[in-house]
């Protein structure tokens, strides 16, 4: 096996494990927040009104974290040419957070605002080890296209199976999810260092890194892909699990599994989805893949059956494998090799952002005017962006830019 192939697997491995870890919270949230001390509707949880805003805050909490660091996480391995000693201080520093939550209970009456102020720090570390990891991916030769299919079948399997393993442990104990999460970071902080560090050798300033970033305005396309995509991604997360529950009357554990529905064809076919790309190019696979996806969200929402619900999460899965990786792939298309840091971070920070917006667009529009309206706006959304890039990615192809033409890696 050669040395690439060998590292792709291993760093594949752990952006599973991180989000494997992330992952494990979200079946059982409600309960979990609970746990954690929020009092819905008291005084003393201003944050926490109703079990959705608690939920919604907590999720919030740390995916600000990220807007905010992950950035950060970039410049700093971009600058300084390293990402190995990055990678190990955020998953080990994201350990400590994790379990500092499931000990939180253990220590009296801490405020739900200080369990809020130890999930943003725990975020702000995991996202160093998640963003730097991928990024370390793009480092590697054998083709954009594979290289970001790794990542994304990463992904997807440690969202397929995190949630319901996520369920399953809820049913132990409400905090368990936290311990398995604390765990997982820590072998992730080991594994890391059995791979080569390939980052472009050399400092830059940081003015330096955000200039070269500037002078490709390309990047924008795949970053508001990114951005709708995990804003789908943060709206089944938190509204999804919900309407599952409220809808079909399910438990954290069949909720993960319904979810589950979603992430297996997502991850299992991320990496043949992306060797595609390398193929026939990205705008067929962003563009006709985006435009299906948000009918299929659609289509979620008016099943009316457990049964027919899984297979529309099915079908978004599928639709979803088409367009992650070639997402991703462009990201690596259009940066310079040592620009790669905060070009993956730029894409991780609009994901995040995403994320935030599927959890707050989806969770108010759910909580004030129900969960159809809020599927018809965030199906709407994966729909618009398709529509409106088509002109856009006509006009690159016309002008001969290769990297959205071919797809090549």
């Amino acid at each position: 096996m050669s040395s690439s192939r060998r590292d792709r697997i291993v760093l594949a491995t752990v952006v599973f494990a991180v989000l494997f870890s992330q992952l494990l919270l979200y079946p059982g949230v409600a309960t979990l927040v609970e746990a954690l001390g929020a009092d819905p509707g008291s005084e003393s949880s201003p944050f926490a009104t109703t079990a959705l805003d608690a939920s919604m805050w907590f999720l919030v909490a740390e995916f600000a974290a990220y807007v905010a660091f992950v950035g950060v996480w970039g410049a700093a391995s971009d600058m300084t040419g390293r990402r190995t000693p990055f990678i190990v201080i955020g998953a080990l520093a994201g350990a400590v957070g994790y379990l500092a939550l499931a000990v939180a209970p253990l220590l009296g009456s801490v405020p739900f605002e200080g369990v809020l102020l130890l999930r943003v720090l725990q975020g702000a570390m995991t996202i160093g080890a998640f963003s730097l990891t991928m990024t370390m991916l793009m480092d590697l030769e054998g083709g954009h296209g594979r290289n970001m299919g790794a990542a994304g079948i990463a992904i997807g399997l440690g969202a397929a199976l995190g949630a319901p393993m996520g369920g399953q442990l809820t049913t132990v104990h409400p905090l368990a999810p936290l311990v398995a999460a604390g765990v997982l970071l820590v072998c992730v902080g080991g594994l890391v260092t059995v791979v080569s560090d390939r980052a472009p050798s050399g400092k830059r300033t940081a003015r330096d890194l955000l200039e070269g970033v500037r002078r490709r305005p390309t990047l924008s396309i795949p970053y508001a892909f990114g951005f709708i995509d995990r804003l789908t991604a943060g709206f089944f997360a938190l509204v999804g699990t919900l309407y599952f529950q409220d809808t079909f009357g399910l438990d954290p554990a069949q909720t993960g599994l319904l979810l589950a529905c979603f992430f297996a064809p997502f991850a299992l076919l991320q990496y043949p989805m992306g060797a595609l790309s390398d193929r026939i190019g990205r705008t067929v696979p962003i563009v006709v893949g985006s435009l299906c996806y948000g009918v299929g969200i659609l289509g979620v929402n008016v099943a009316p059956t457990v049964t027919l619900a899984a297979l529309a999460m099915v079908t978004v899965g599928i639709l979803g494998a088409l367009v992650s990786p070639a997402t991703m792939a462009l990201v690596t298309d259009i940066a310079a090799d040592d620009e790669r840091g905060v070009a993956m971070s730029g894409f991780n920070l609009a994901g995040s952002l995403g994320f935030l917006g599927g959890f707050l667009i989806g969770g108010t529009v759910a909580d004030t005017y129900g969960y159809d309206l809020a599927f018809l706006v965030v199906g709407g959304l994966e729909i618009a962006i398709a529509l409106v890039a088509v002109p856009i990615f006509l006009r690159l192809s016309l002008s001969g830019h290769k990297h959205v033409r071919e797809g090549e890696a």
